[in-house]
């Protein structure tokens, strides 16, 4: 069991000598006159309604940035532990007010076959004794591919600081307690949603969704409506709602930590940390190396 570790959102700001300077970034366009499609034009179908007709055209991304940044050095990053950099990135992504929402991380997980998937989840806890912790419903194509392979991989991109940290390693449910005690402290309408939403299933339409939030609202007594009440009433706040079975965490415990600094004319810092797993225990110290860009 790993030591309680305060929530995204919680976090308290700490000291950095790592804190990046950064200045604007300087935008270099190719200015084309675009291409139009002599065949594509308004049409309707059936009924009036409008219908999308594909185009021949090609989207060419001309636009270059350059990244101006104070960079990264070996001396920086002497003694450093990843995930206590990472929490430390982090939080000054936080106190920067430039990212609107630093804990949008890219999770891609994969098939014994070779399929990858990926999507945005967010973030809720990070433990540097341990890993990274989301939330999502354990029938969620994300997490039957979890549990069929455990190994998955996590991106954060954070532009206006010109930062990137790519994560690799293995996920493992987290004990019930601890997913029971983030639940208990989503909104009303968060945890309404968790029991209505049958998560990457077929849906034949919106109304079907509200129909089944509608449902559970009954169900658990709530007044009609009450997950679109801002504020709740007292007695939807009081109402106790039950953690479905089928909804908790996930940590995900890395053996490869990468940290990216964006410099000018593509010659960008890169440093990557690496360790070995035996199951899901570290069995070697951290390794550090520099790559090319």
């Amino acid at each position: 069991m790993f030591p309680a570790t305060p929530l995204i959102g919680r976090l308290r700001p700490s000291t950095n000598r790592l804190t990046l300077r950064f200045i604007s970034p300087v935008h270099h366009h190719h200015h084309h006159q675009p291409k139009t499609d002599q065949h594509a034009r308004p049409g309707g179908g059936a009924g009036g309604g409008r219908r999308i007709r594909m185009s021949s055209t090609v989207t060419e991304i001309t636009r270059h940035q350059q990244y101006h940044s104070a960079g990264l050095e070996e001396q920086d990053l002497e003694g450093a532990e990843p995930l206590e950099l990472f929490k430390r990135w982090f939080e000054d992504a936080q106190r920067s007010g430039l990212v609107e929402e630093p804990e949008a991380m890219c999770l891609s997980t994969g098939l014994p076959t070779g399929e990858v998937s990926s999507r945005f989840v967010l973030l809720k806890k990070i433990e540097p004794a341990a890993g990274l912790v989301f939330f999502t419903n354990y029938d969620s194509r994300k997490a039957q591919e979890i549990r069929r392979n455990a190994h998955v991989s996590a991106a954060f991109y954070w532009g206006p600081l010109h930062q990137q940290i790519r994560i690799c390693g293995k996920a493992e449910k987290i004990p019930e307690e601890e997913s029971q005690r983030y639940f208990d402290g989503r909104p009303l309408g968060s945890r309404i949603g968790a029991w209505a939403s049958p998560q990457s299933s077929p849906l034949e339409s919106r109304a079907h969704l509200l129909d089944l939030v509608a449902s559970h609202e009954a169900r658990f007594e709530l007044q009609p409506g009450s997950i679109d009440r801002h504020p709740p009433s007292q007695q939807d706040l009081d109402t106790l709602i039950p953690r479905p079975d089928y909804w908790g965490g996930f940590r995900i415990i890395p053996n490869e930590i990468e940290f990216w600094v964006g410099r000018p004319n593509r010659l960008h810092d890169r440093f990557v940390f690496k360790r070995s797993l035996d199951g899901l225990a570290p069995s070697s110290p951290w390794t550090r190396q520099r790559l090319a860009p």
